[in-house]
């Protein structure tokens, strides 16, 4: 078993005692992102169409840094302070993901870190000639 952590800094940084992605031979299990800016640490200002657009912006990154992309996605984790936004998940995922869709859930949720609105985390398979 080959175990590494992926780290860049084109995603936000942790912000808590967890590494950004783990790698496990040809998955990788990527933490929670939420939209914060990678360059300030900042959350970004803007409506949840912002927010959502951010975090999948910082987990592609995070799927970069590993060798991957959104079609290696195998499971997708939303979770969303408003499950009434739900629908604008589904729309802005169309733009970011084409078939065959990863398996996914929504989870409504009290809050999240630093009060913001969505938070996903991701499980991904890399293609053979992607391991190392």
């Amino acid at each position: 078993m080959s175990k590494q952590t992926i780290q860049t800094p084109k995603a936000p940084q942790a912000i808590g005692t967890y590494s950004q992605a783990v790698k496990v031979d040809n998955t990788v299990y990527l933490s929670g992102q939420i939209p914060l800016d990678p360059e300030t640490m900042q959350v970004i200002e803007g409506d949840i169409n912002a927010q959502i657009h951010r975090v999948f912006q910082n987990l592609q990154a995070v799927a970069d840094a590993a060798g991957g992309n959104f079609f290696d996605f195998v499971k997708l984790n939303v979770y969303l302070t408003d499950l009434s936004n739900f629908p604008i998940v589904n729309e802005i995922m169309s733009e970011y993901f084409g078939q065959p869709y990863p398996a996914r859930a929504a989870v409504g949720v009290a809050a999240l870190p630093k009060g913001v609105d969505v938070e996903m985390d991701a499980v991904m398979v890399l293609d053979d000639t992607y391991s190392s």
